[in-house]
């Protein structure tokens, strides 16, 4: 006779967890997808230029939580799309400063307020006071 395996994927919190993000970020992710063409990588650097200007790809990876060639290859297609420049450092040519363009800025505009209507849409599947326990518990878990 074999033995039945408890373990219960569907309670596994990262599980959960992947579930959950990957769920709720469809719509999102159709947005920036068909009216962009961008990956998520793409969007997340857009959105770190966007909302604190001129920064590294070593800052956007320490902030974002992404891997370096993931930004890197990022970073490329935006720039071919005309989405960002880079410019060396003055005091240190091996630092590269990325920088939106006015399309740049102009898409990030365009996609914040459709991710601010979109975060609101989906917390309205809560109460307010469950939507800030599962801010601050997100939060946490994510600085674990």
């Amino acid at each position: 006779m074999t033995k039945k395996d408890d373990f219960e994927l569907q309670n596994f919190l990262p599980y959960l967890l992947n579930q959950a993000a990957e769920e709720s970020s469809l719509a999102f992710q159709n947005i920036y997808k068909d009216r962009y063409g961008m990956l998520r990588t793409e969007w997340r650097v857009l959105f770190h230029l966007g909302i604190y200007g001129r920064m590294t790809a070593k800052e956007i990876c320490e902030r974002s939580k992404m891997h370096k060639t993931k930004i890197s290859r990022a970073v490329a297609r935006l720039e071919a799309r005309r989405f960002l420049t880079r410019e060396r450092g003055a005091d240190d040519r091996r630092l590269e400063y990325l920088e939106l363009t006015p399309a740049g800025r102009k898409a990030y505009d365009e996609l914040r307020a459709v991710a601010m209507d979109y975060d609101a849409q989906l917390a309205e599947a809560f109460s307010q006071e469950e939507v800030a326990v599962l801010r601050k518990l997100l939060t946490h878990l994510a600085k674990l």
